[in-house]
């Protein structure tokens, strides 16, 4: 009977052995693939769990299980701009940007369209009034995407004017991501199911799947009204984002968006909702067989995620930054990004534009905040300039480049917004829109504090030692 105390060794090396095969076909990043065979060597078993529930992307598998084209197909919902064009609104110093618009669809096999408008609407004073507005005038279709849907004064002025719109017999569907809902108690989502509207968590937290999808969320901010009126940017529905709630106020931008573009962020939504709730979204009540121009911005959607659009903003921010010829300004509250990033972003200041990075001198995740100390010597060596911003937490995310090129939306400069989670952005081509962006992160930067190579060098030990350690842990924050 000697042979039967073997099987379980037996059984350990041969599924190290599988799922070795398996870390090798479908890992694209070697350096994470080597570490998941550490693992799976050195932890007979417990390194087999822990790759299952944690290294297979179990989201991009039921993504295309579900294999249900939606309405209309992504990238068909009307005819791209033609580069000639693009080239003329852009002007002739502007040329190079032509470029980075052809990589970009490329990129994401999506048209760049004409004809849009984008608002800027400062902070939750701003945004939330016109997004109450615009659900209390919608006639057929109101979609709802929100990380956080706080149980608050705001959360519940969103709430009532959802079940508004719901009796007046608009169609509400709203997609509420399950981890996002937990910062919140009592949570949302009974809440508005109470009053009757259809709400659907994303990747809920059920048995063992709570653990898969742990550090794969739905963090898009979308909102869109009779597939016309759309609203997007960094905010979550909370009352911290609005000055009332005092020293918890968080600063951000969010967008009123017009024209064509709007059937894009349709799209994202109803993607997303096909995944979560099992429904398309068909029909004109969701997707107007017409979306007049309304402005002179050009515009597209660049979604991201785990799924088959990984990577797709880190190849928007990559084309960004190698086309970019005189200036790049970025503001984010979380900047913790990869090698190739960091590169790119060296490689501009050495080419001679300017690169300004405007980050919050104080941060609601301390841990987040530490490894961003420790890794801001790679950037600050070689003419990159960061400036930490003061007062109020700052949790926008923008990107201008040449005052020309705009890129708002929900990521962050992050291994989490890169690489887990769902994200929407959108790029825009307007001088209009980018100079008033770029001039207000120039505002914030004439109030910041500078901080230099030799600011990050003069941290005492302990506090290098600090970061250095939080730093190990950026593949996860």
């Amino acid at each position: 009977m000697a042979w039967w105390y073997g099987l379980p060794a037996l059984f350990a090396t041969l599924l190290a052995v599988a799922l070795t095969c398996h870390v090798a076909l479908v890992k694209r990043d070697p350096r994470a693939a080597t570490l998941w065979i550490v693992v799976l060597w050195f932890m007979p078993v417990l390194g087999a769990l822990l790759y299952l529930l944690f290294g297979v992307n179990r989201i991009r598998r039921r993504a295309s299980s579900l294999n249900r084209p939606i309405w209309p197909p992504r990238g068909q919902a009307l005819p791209g701009i033609h580069s000639a064009a693009l080239r003329l609104a852009v002007g002739p110093g502007n040329a190079h940007l032509t470029e980075l618009a052809e990589l970009v669809t490329r990129v994401t096999h999506l048209p760049l369209l004409a004809g849009n408008t984008i608002q800027t609407l400062v902070d939750g004073d701003g945004a939330f009034p016109e997004m109450l507005a615009a659900i209390d005038e919608a006639r057929f279709s109101v979609t709802l995407s929100t990380y956080i849907f706080g149980n608050d004064r705001v959360g519940r002025a969103f709430c009532d004017a959802l079940a508004r719109a719901r009796i007046r017999g608009v169609q509400v569907r709203v997609l509420v991501d399950a981890a996002g809902e937990r910062y919140s108690w009592p949570p949302m989502v009974p809440v508005l199911q109470g009053v009757g509207i259809t709400v659907a968590r994303f990747f809920p937290g059920r048995r063992a799947s709570w653990l898969v999808g742990l550090n794969l969320r739905n963090h898009r901010k979308l909102l869109v009204c009779d597939g016309r009126l759309g609203f997007t940017g960094g905010m979550n529905l909370r009352v911290h984002h609005c000055q009332s709630s005092g020293r918890r106020f968080t600063q951000d931008l969010h967008f009123r968006v017009e024209g064509p573009v709007v059937r894009q962020l349709q799209e994202m939504f109803a993607q997303d909702w096909a995944f979560a709730a099992g429904e398309n979204l068909n029909g004109e009540s969701w997707f107007p067989p017409m979306l007049h121009p309304a402005g002179a911005v050009f515009c597209r959607a660049v979604p991201d995620g785990p799924d088959e659009d990984l990577d797709k903003l880190s190849w928007v921010l990559l084309g960004a930054l190698s086309v970019a010829k005189r200036r790049i300004r970025i503001m984010t509250p979380y900047f913790l990004p990869d090698r190739s990033l960091i590169n790119a972003l060296n490689l501009a200041a050495m080419r001679g534009v300017e690169v300004d990075i405007l980050l919050p001198a104080h941060n609601n995740l301390p841990f987040v905040h530490w490894a961003m100390m420790g890794q801001l010597w790679q950037v600050l060596g070689h003419g990159c300039r960061v400036w930490f911003s003061t007062g109020a937490f700052d949790h926008s995310k923008l990107m201008v480049v040449d005052e020309t090129w705009v890129f708002l939306g929900s990521a962050n400069w992050d291994p989490r917004s890169l690489r887990l989670n769902f994200e929407g952005n959108l790029e825009c081509y307007d001088s209009r829109l980018a100079v008033a962006l770029d001039e207000r992160v120039a505002a914030r930067i004439r109030a910041a504090r500078p901080c230099s190579l030799v600011d990050v060098d003069a941290r005492s030990l302990p506090i290098k030692l600090r970061d250095g350690i939080a730093r190990l842990f950026t593949p996860f924050l």
